[in-house]
């Protein structure tokens, strides 16, 4: 292995978390280095994400720090819109990228250093290369590798199985009986993209779930950010869900006891925002299965209640999970053994030695921004003794593929 190469930060992950804490670095004259295993930047939305997929909230709580979306902008952008603005966003704040880098393994040299020693794998060649670096930033985020159920049987299903992640659009389905495992937010709209395109639409939903649309979130949102409780947030949305879409039960999707805006704050639960699934589901269009899945006998799923359906294809929408804890080691108590942040917010981001973690809360792009600022405020505070200040607008000039 060749000598480490030396950086003051390393940021481990190219997605929107990894490349706003580098743009918030370098508008404070910090230099870092952002290791990607894949190929691009932000690779969830451009390799991992549905032909149909646009962000669920106004584009105004989905920037990153900086740069605002443009007027011009869609209010809710697909999938390639937000792509090409994580592009642009690396781009104009000259983020350091060394892309199909795996980390293998980052230490923190307790020795004569007082560094983190961080080893990666270039995935081109398969040269090993090591690092150091006074502050590591963990940006791997939630969704790294695919949640797939061990259900007896599946193995031997005849038609296709893919997961969520593999899931482009319906072509090819029109007139075949496919079920979707998962009734979060990329399952309901799985299922309606399928309804849609003609599938014979069925999607297993074991777990309750709060039904929500974007114009109703967007209110809570708005109260949000004018420090409404959370209990009068929940009581109004509710009733305005009630109005929208009636009793959800009546269809299969029942409702937690808590409220959809305490529960996005205290649990991992995101509410399910709606894009046409529901009139889909009451239509017929798309059959409810109130019930995990069992096993699977050839083409033939039985779930959880003794109930069992042929079907052609299987759609897994469940989930991700971090790998952070394959090659992070520290017991500082900063990353939980589920690879995410062990802390709940706002204490969540700072570790002990230089560690901190970005959009390992679980609270989408707006944590991202938040989390960004937070991390580069921090670390330009800890160097700002041994580093002469910009007398200008604080942007640091380098090269963004050196």
């Amino acid at each position: 292995m060749a000598a480490a190469v030396e950086e003051e930060v390393i940021i481990v992950g190219a997605g929107q978390s990894g490349i706003a804490v580098a743009a918030c670095l370098s508008l404070r004259g910090v230099r870092s280095r952002v290791l990607e295993r894949d190929d691009c930047v932000g690779s969830l939305w451009r390799k991992r994400a549905y032909d149909r997929l646009h962000l669920h909230l106004a584009k105004q709580y989905c920037a990153l720090p900086h740069l605002p979306h443009q007027d011009e902008a869609p209010t809710y952008l697909s999938r390639d819109d937000y792509a090409r603005y994580l592009d642009g966003y690396a781009a104009r704040f000259t983020v350091r990228t060394r892309l199909r880098r795996e980390v293998r393994s980052a230490r923190f040299d307790t020795g004569g250093s007082g560094r983190w020693k961080v080893e990666a794998v270039d995935l081109a060649t398969g040269r090993a290369e090591a690092y150091a670096a006074r502050f590591l930033v963990v940006a791997a985020g939630e969704n790294d590798e695919k949640l797939v159920p061990e259900v007896p049987g599946l193995e031997a299903f005849p038609g296709p199985v893919v997961h969520a992640a593999e899931y482009r659009s319906a072509e090819g389905m029109r007139g075949k009986a496919v079920l979707v495992v998962g009734c979060g937010n990329s399952g309901m709209e799985i299922a309606y993209d399928l309804a849609v395109g003609g599938a014979i639409t069925s999607i297993a939903v074991r777990s309750e779930l709060h039904l929500m649309n974007r114009e109703i979130w967007n209110v809570a949102m708005t109260l949000y950010g004018y420090h409404v409780p959370l209990w009068v947030i929940d009581k109004l949305i509710l009733l305005m869900c009630a109005v929208v879409f009636g009793d959800t039960a009546r269809h299969g999707l029942r409702r937690p006891a808590v409220g959809p805006f305490t529960m996005r704050h205290t649990t991992l639960a995101y509410p399910v925002m709606d894009v046409g699934a529901y009139a889909k589901i009451r239509s017929g269009e798309v059959r409810v299965l109130p019930a995990a899945v069992k096993s699977a006998r050839g083409n033939v799923v039985e779930f959880a209640d003794g109930s069992r359906y042929p079907f052609d294809a299987i759609v897994l929408a469940t989930g991700y999970r971090s790998t952070v804890r394959r090659w992070l080691q520290s017991d500082d108590g900063l990353i939980g053994d589920d690879g995410m942040a062990a802390r709940s917010y706002p204490e969540h981001w700072k570790g002990k030695n230089g560690l901190y973690c970005a959009g390992m809360v679980r609270r989408g792009i707006y944590g991202s921004y938040e989390d960004a600022e937070l991390i580069a405020g921090d670390i330009s505070e800890l160097l700002r003794p041994n580093k002469k200040q910009d007398k200008g607008d604080g942007a640091a000039h380098t090269n963004g593929s050196c």
